[in-house]
């Protein structure tokens, strides 16, 4: 009896180390915007299985303000967010222990929006208007380096947050930097009102990886190789995403019920080219931002970014 009961207690303790070794190891991702079609990807890579693949349980937040991502990754709060390069790199020039760990957006989106048929065609017509920005301490950074550049020597900074559409229609402001070309424009075009923009590349700001992401420099080090395998499943998403797409459109919306089928299908056209070909920082391109971000004071300090990129070894 006892030597039974020995036998029973045995292969349970065992059964429950297995298990636990086998146990999926849980991560935060905290997302820079509510969830969209931008986010796709990640979606899809939770509705396809290949964060279980790699032994993961996602968590997917959103943020309560536009700017709150990177600084609970910073701070280690959560473990991975997604930011902007541009952000990601004043950052660090503030001392933030930040590290670039994946991509998901590799060319700009961001645009200066306005309405057509208010009587902005370039940049000077900006010139004592008032201009939204969306994210503190980023797009009201771009938009001052934006100014200087395409010399617009007085305008009137507004911190609009989410309230996008509902600033420009109700002329709160004349135009906002920070909205896509792929996602508000779409909006505004389905309330009956004709979107305009400048694309930051176009005039004067270097290429960049729109959205990617991060983690602090103390979680990186705790779970590298628990944020590698999710870099690589978020890869997988979008190679699926790129030769699936209806089918990817699909699982999204099933895992954001919540979302407009209309604008995030059309939304998704236009996003689909942009995400990422791959997980590997483009260093060169990541410099040549950082050096811009200095000459025109988006940042005091100047930035070394092998210091804040993580690649990852195949």
């Amino acid at each position: 009896m006892k030597k039974g009961l020995l036998i029973a207690v045995s292969v349970l303790l065992v059964f429950l180390l297995v298990s636990s070794s086998f146990a999926a190891q849980r991560l935060t991702l905290m997302l820079d915007w509510f969830p969209n079609v931008d986010h796709l990807p990640i979606y899809v890579a939770r509705q396809q299985g290949y964060f279980s693949d790699e032994g993961l349980e996602i968590k997917i937040l959103s943020p309560s303000d536009t700017a709150d991502a990177l600084k609970l990754a910073a701070t280690g709060t959560v473990d991975i967010a997604i930011s902007y390069q541009p952000q990601t790199i004043i950052a660090a020039s503030e001392g933030l222990g930040i590290i670039a760990v994946g991509r998901l957006v590799e060319h700009p989106l961001t645009t200066l929006l306005f309405l057509k048929g208010k009587g902005i065609n370039t940049p000077s017509d900006l010139e004592g208007k008032k201009i939204g920005y969306t994210v503190p301490g980023l797009m009201d950074v771009l938009m001052e380096a934006f100014a200087k550049i395409n010399g617009i020597r007085n305008y009137t900074p507004i911190n609009v947050g989410f309230t996008i559409v509902q600033s420009l229609t109700t002329g709160k402001v004349d135009a906002i930097m920070g909205p896509f070309k792929t996602y508000e424009t779409v909006v505004l075009e389905h309330r009956g009102y004709h979107a305009g923009y400048f694309e930051l590349e176009q005039w004067g700001i270097p290429d960049y990886d729109e959205l990617i992401f991060v983690c602090g420099a103390k979680s990186l080090k705790k779970n590298a190789k628990a944020i590698k395998a999710f870099s690589m499943a978020v890869d997988r998403g979008i190679a699926y995403a790129r030769a699936n797409p209806e089918k990817a459109l699909e699982k999204y919306l099933k895992a954001v019920p919540e979302a407009d089928r209309r604008t995030e299908t059309e939304a998704f056209k236009l996003t689909l080219p942009y995400f990422a070909h791959n997980q590997k920082h483009d260093v060169k391109r990541w410099q040549r931002f950082a050096d811009f971000a200095f000459k025109y004071g988006l940042v005091e300090r100047k930035v070394d970014v092998n210091s804040i990129l993580q690649i990852w070894e195949k």
